[in-house]
């Protein structure tokens, strides 16, 4: 573009790449167009002013634009002057205040937004604690046998065969192992598995109604059928990964890249008209 260049086409230029989303965030990252527009905010000609606005509303519109955008020096005061102007048209107060509002909220819509999600956090910490997942339960296992790394891992290798056990943790120091395992499966299938290994043998751990502790042994002769996990999905081969086809990337239409030799030119006509 030839040098030129006058405010309006320059503003009306902004306004129109702002109203395309993708182009929203380069704007606000570039050093001279936010700036530029704000100073655009106080020109004396009205149509500038509003096409200015109309720019910095677009902008608004993009959340991760608004604290910047509220932080940027002269942005709010240039808003409130040109909602407190008298010669300012009705409609350009309007749009000034709207957007004066929006941004004032940025601070506290990003407060509220990470309480939210902290609360959110919470309520999920408490419910893959399990104390109210009805679709799993504990068991307590008493593992005799269990005296060495090698035979916890045989003891591993058995449960993790077990289709329905989701969790398991072993305290070596008293034998035991507790096993979190879905509603719908039995307690003796863990035994079964413990007592395949012909080196170990499993009794379930109980608490009476007074809380004393009691140990069920699981009946010899009441072996269960063990439901093994088969269908655990295999890595995919490197050449059939999906992230292979780096040639194929796909790129958005009407990017800012199409705008961005002219929104170098725009920054450099504002960064040497500061003054009219």
């Amino acid at each position: 573009m030839s040098g030129e260049l006058d405010a309006l086409t320059v503003v009306n230029q902004l306004r129109d790449l702002a109203a395309d989303p993708l182009n929203r965030r380069a704007i606000v990252e570039d050093q001279g167009c936010l700036p530029g527009l704000i100073l655009f905010l106080d020109h004396p000609n009205p149509q500038i002013v509003y096409s200015a606005l109309l720019a910095v509303r677009y902008l608004a519109e993009c959340r991760a634009n608004r604290e910047k955008m509220k932080g940027e020096l002269g942005m709010m005061l240039s808003l409130q002057n040109v909602m407190q102007k008298s010669t300012s048209p009705g409609e350009t107060k309007l749009l000034a205040s709207e957007i004066y509002e929006i941004l004032q909220a940025a601070g506290k819509e990003e407060a509220e937004q990470a309480e939210a999600a902290a609360a959110s956090c919470r309520r999920k910490a408490h419910f893959f604690l399990g104390s109210t997942n009805k679709r799993a339960k504990t068991v307590v296992l008493q593992i005799d046998g269990l005296d060495d790394p090698t035979r916890r891992s045989l003891c591993e290798e058995a449960l993790l065969k077990i289709r329905g056990v989701i969790s398991f943790t072993f305290q070596m120091a008293v034998k035991r192992c507790v096993v979190r395992i879905r509603s719908d499966l039995k307690a003796e299938a863990l035994g079964t598995a413990i007592n395949s290994t012909k080196v170990m043998t499993a009794q379930q751990v109980v608490k009476a109604e007074d809380g004393e502790e009691l140990m069920v042994p699981f009946q010899e002769d009441s072996a269960v059928l063990v439901e093994e996990n088969t269908d655990i999905p295999d890595y995919l081969p490197e050449e059939e990964s999906p992230s292979q086809e780096q040639d194929k990337a796909v790129t958005r239409v009407g990017s800012i890249t199409d705008g961005m030799g002219w929104l170098s030119t725009a920054a450099n006509f504002l960064s040497r008209s500061f003054y009219w």
